[in-house]
């Protein structure tokens, strides 16, 4: 999955001059999180954050009147609390390469950029969205874990067992397990009504299946 499929592509942007009150009835306006600051000719000079905000309108509340404090956010612009030294990334990003970068980075939005174009913005939330729908997250589905060692055409032994039984994989998300070294989780979901058939199949073939969470993996770890 690229960037370039989920980002926001309706941009709310201000001028560097907008203020801070302003800025804040925006982000309250749109129920949003990031404002993009660009210059008369769209081009990106920085990001700020909600929490910016925030933290801006409420810094000198303690040591102010009301009437100062006023007349002090007023005075302030977005230009004094944005991020300038902002980190994009293309529409041909893959979404875990976007996630890594947030993660790495300690930020929670991405520009998204095209031939020094803004085009979009990606946020931690589209990103957590995206691993929702990939791990098939929903009511009508179950899941489970198959506890296999990393070798080749062990993914498509699990499939042919379920495949014969017409039973279908939702969705399937591997994870390995640092404690035991070449063992591997395959976390799959298949329809609810199927479940208790697949787990059946699964064990019947060999396999060591999980469908809670246990502290000592060693009785549960593979043979073959």
């Amino acid at each position: 999955m690229y960037v370039g499929r989920v980002m926001n592509t309706y941009l709310v942007t201000v001028s560097p001059d907008t203020t801070i009150i302003k800025a804040k009835d925006i982000i309250d306006e749109k129920k949003i999180n990031h404002l993009l600051v660009v210059d008369e000719n769209e081009n990106l000079l920085g990001l700020v954050s909600d929490r910016d905000v925030k933290q801006s309108w409420a810094s000198p509340a303690t040591t102010l009147s009301v009437h100062e404090l006023n007349y002090l956010l007023t005075q302030l612009t977005v230009e004094m609390i944005m991020t300038k030294k902002i980190i994009t990334i293309s529409s041909g990003t893959t979404i875990e390469t976007a996630a890594l970068i947030m993660q790495e980075n300690r930020i929670s939005a991405l520009p998204v950029m095209e031939a020094e174009k803004l085009v979009g913005i990606i946020t931690t939330t589209d990103v957590m969205e995206v691993l929702l729908r990939a791990i098939g997250v929903d009511e009508g589905s179950a899941r489970f874990i198959v506890l296999v060692k990393d070798r080749i055409g062990i993914v498509a032994e699990v499939s042919q067992l379920l495949k014969e039984q017409q039973i279908s994989i939702r969705s399937l998300v591997t994870w390995p397990e640092k404690k035991y070294p070449g063992i591997y989780q395959l976390i799959m979901r298949v329809a609810a009504e199927d479940e208790e058939k697949a787990i059946s199949v699964l064990t019947d073939g060999g396999f060591k299946i999980l469908t809670e969470y246990i502290r000592d993996l060693t009785p549960y770890l593979p043979n073959q």
